[in-house]
């Protein structure tokens, strides 16, 4: 067990480090804000509370005092949760009812880490098995200094979740609603931490072992400190991550569509109103060009489309509609290539129109109806 809590201190810690030299690099343009400021306040302090609670799993002792790296970590943890706080209310809130809430929790803050110190201290901390600061062993002074700090990390998990929501909702940009919605599930996962801790205590001081379950409060822990310190950094690589994720997706696209557009542009080559090149350069413009050529190298088609082919059945049994349609579409595109390359012509063609109808406009749309045509394609290519 000490192996596995051991781990999950040293990914809540890594996760935490990760956070705090990501936000360092923006030093330079953001020091001047008080956002900010906090923000890295806060993850110093969340790299200081994992950092001793690995150091705790490993030596009893630090700096020649017993138990002092788990008194550090709880009390760095109780100050890492108000400043959470104030980093909310700072994202959330007018300035000056931001300092005066934050007046209030850095006040609380400070009476929390007394108590627990005072605590720590009149209960022998120092002299004390390490074992008794993660179960209580029935000592009425150690549990109580457990549930002070337990309480400490349930209460701003109980605000931050139930202010995310209304805040997200309240503000106009996307990055910090992400943010917010990132730290509710971070304050929700961090609140299960608590309740296992809390199982783990009493369960100890009632003499009941649970084995292995004891392990969840360290488990959500470290899921809970790797959700927040992705909370406390998407608001700046959030978008950048978006751009990414679109020009997977849209590469993805293109080249699902090469093999429709390769046919189409073999039997129209006057679509292409560039030579044809590997270059990806400029996505976007490609993508489209790609777009605009299909849906020309098709309408070519049309006075060689059979209206009465069906290609449907070549759908997966229970598929949509749309998918069903795909399948057609491809059928006939197929049938209409070799129509056209043998000049045979139906007598029930699609002269005129388009598309079936459908909406050109949204373009996201049609690249993702175009991809299901280029498949079932590809598809009824290899079956063929």
């Amino acid at each position: 067990m000490n192996t596995t809590r051991t781990v999950c201190f040293v990914i809540a810690a890594l996760s935490s480090y990760a956070a705090l030299v990501y936000r360092l690099s923006q030093v330079r343009r953001s020091r001047h804000d008080h956002a900010y400021r906090t923000l890295v306040i806060t993850l110093l302090l969340q790299c200081l509370t994992f950092t001793m609670g690995a150091v705790a799993m490993g030596n009893e002792r630090f700096l020649g005092v017993g138990n002092l790296a788990i008194l550090v970590m709880h009390v760095s943890a109780v100050a890492f949760c108000v400043s959470a706080q104030i980093i909310l209310l700072r994202w959330a809130t007018a300035a000056e009812e931001a300092a005066r809430r934050a007046r209030y929790w850095a006040i609380t803050g400070i009476a929390l880490n007394a108590l627990l110190i005072a605590l720590f201290l009149i209960a022998g901390g120092p002299g004390r098995p390490a074992s008794d600061f993660n179960s209580g062993s029935g000592q009425p002074l150690v549990l109580t200094y457990l549930l002070v700090f337990i309480v400490s990390q349930a209460v701003p998990c109980v605000t931050i979740f139930r202010q995310c929501g209304p805040y997200a909702r309240m503000t106009e940009k996307a990055e910090l609603r992400h943010a917010l919605q990132l730290l509710s599930v971070a304050a929700v996962i961090l609140f299960f931490y608590c309740l296992a801790r809390t199982v783990n205590i009493v369960t100890a001081a009632c003499g009941i072992d649970i084995g292995v379950w004891q392990l969840a409060a360290n488990v959500f822990s470290a899921a809970g400190i790797a959700t927040l310190s992705l909370s406390l950094t998407i608001s700046s690589w959030g978008p950048s991550a978006g751009k990414l994720l679109w020009w997977v997706r849209s590469y993805r696209s293109y080249r699902a569509l090469y093999p429709l557009w390769r046919d189409l542009y073999e039997s129209s080559p006057d679509i292409v109103l560039e030579p044809p090149g590997a270059s990806v350069s400029d996505l976007n413009y490609r993508l489209h060009r790609r777009v605009v050529e299909i849906r020309d190298g098709w309408r070519d088609l049309r006075p060689y489309t059979d209206r009465t082919a069906n290609g449907s059945a070549g759908a997966d049994r229970g598929a949509s509609d749309e998918s069903r349609q795909a399948w057609a579409e491809a059928a006939q595109i197929r049938q209409a290539l070799h129509a056209k390359r043998t000049g045979t012509i139906p007598d029930d063609n699609k002269d005129a129109g388009d598309f079936e109808d459908r909406d050109t406009d949204n373009f996201m749309a049609e690249i993702d109806w175009l991809t299901k045509v280029a498949s079932a394609y590809r598809k009824l290519g290899k079956a063929g």
